[in-house]
């Protein structure tokens, strides 16, 4: 499956060409992938270099590290953010909770840092000079997080990624035809009402772009966005979700003019907080989005999947994306997820388009 899932990120995510200057980067649990990802790259005619981190590297920062370092950009990283023409991320860790014990602020600090370097990519990226892709590679680990057995969730991971077909870049391509019909639907409106449990948010969107993502930045991916103008109203989010290797449960937002003026969770509250308070974009709503993934059905506290899970919909705070007409900057990129499947919908510009999961396409 690794060389089935490299060929799929370098030739469909990434269509890496002769000489493009190509990262991949991951923990040494991710060998396998990473391997298969350099010969890949290789045998298209790129050139592959390879970043290697060792089993929980980020809990050893965050314990043995002060300020300055967690602040700290090396050069080193801002030459690769200035040249790279490509970079695939293997979304895969030894132990999921490495960061459970680490203070919230050194995280902030941390990530503040770090939001200044991923802009400069983004940049880059609208240019057209840079792609990037994040991947997942399975270990135990992560499957004890989604409480599921190493084979058990290998055959859902790869299965999510379309691996399980023949021909995973067609499946994607025809993902990628179905989004565009709801990517259709949604561009003719302004305003979003979402309404659920806990939940009665209007979404303004007017002079957003919004964008079919199918495999090209995530994968598995299945989901469209845009990065609304402004908020008002409550949200509640059902979900779980993980930022850093820290888990926020029941987390409840009030909005006001686009800004989360109000902020709960039944867990994981303080470090919320704290990373709400992070920039002064943090607060701002970055993206709004439908997750379209049917073969992510359960969520697995890794965010990479449980906001693609089909019939959901996911909201993030912080940093808006360009591409859409986003214009908030912020070091933060919190993606938080609600289960839309039961006594909710959605409302475009009055009209509804969205029920209890399912988009009324030809209505």
């Amino acid at each position: 499956m690794e060389s089935k899932l490299a060929e799929l990120l370098c030739g469909y995510s990434l269509e890496l060409k002769r000489g493009d200057l190509t990262l991949i980067r991951g923990e040494a649990c991710a060998i396998p992938l990473i391997r298969a990802c350099y010969r890949a790259a290789l045998k298209m005619g790129a050139y592959p270099s390879v970043q290697i981190s060792y089993p929980e590297q980020s809990a050893d920062l965050f314990k043995y590290g002060e300020t300055h370092q967690f602040q700290y950009i090396s050069e080193i990283d801002k030459v690769q953010a200035d040249v790279l023409n490509a970079q695939i991320t293997i979304d895969s860790t030894s132990n999921a909770k490495q960061l459970t014990g680490a203070n919230p602020a050194d995280i902030a600090l941390f990530q503040q840092a770090k939001g200044s370097l991923r802009q400069r990519m983004f940049d880059r990226e609208e240019k057209g000079s840079f792609k990037w892709i994040i991947a997942p590679y399975p270990t135990h680990s992560m499957a004890q997080e989604a409480e599921m057995s190493f084979e058990e969730y290998s055959e859902f991971v790869f299965n999510a990624c379309k691996l399980h077909l023949d021909e995973p870049i067609k499946a994607w391509q025809a993902v990628g035809a179905f989004q565009e019909g709801i990517k259709n639907l949604l561009s003719v409106g302004s305003v979003l009402r979402i309404v659920g449990e806990r939940t009665d948010l209007t979404v303004d969107f007017s002079g957003r772009i919004w964008r079919n993502s199918c495999g090209h930045r995530n994968m598995p991916d299945g989901e469209v966005f845009t990065s609304p103008l402004s908020a008002n109203g409550s949200i509640y989010f059902d979900i779980p979700a993980n930022y850093n290797g820290v888990e926020a449960v029941g987390v409840y937002l009030e909005f006001e003019q686009g800004r989360v003026v109000r902020a709960e969770a039944q867990k994981g509250g303080n470090f919320l907080l704290k990373m709400l308070d992070l920039d002064e974009g943090a607060r701002f709503i970055g993206e709004i989005a439908f997750g379209l993934n049917d073969n992510i059905t359960r969520p697995t506290k890794n965010i990479l999947f449980d906001e693609k899970i089909g019939k959901t919909i996911h909201l993030a705070v912080g940093a808006a994306y360009k591409e859409a007409g986003g214009t908030n900057i912020s070091g933060l990129h919190w993606d938080l997820i609600k289960d839309m499947r039961k006594d909710a919908y959605v409302e475009l510009d009055g009209k509804l388009i969205y029920k209890d999961g399912n988009f009324k396409l030809n209505q």
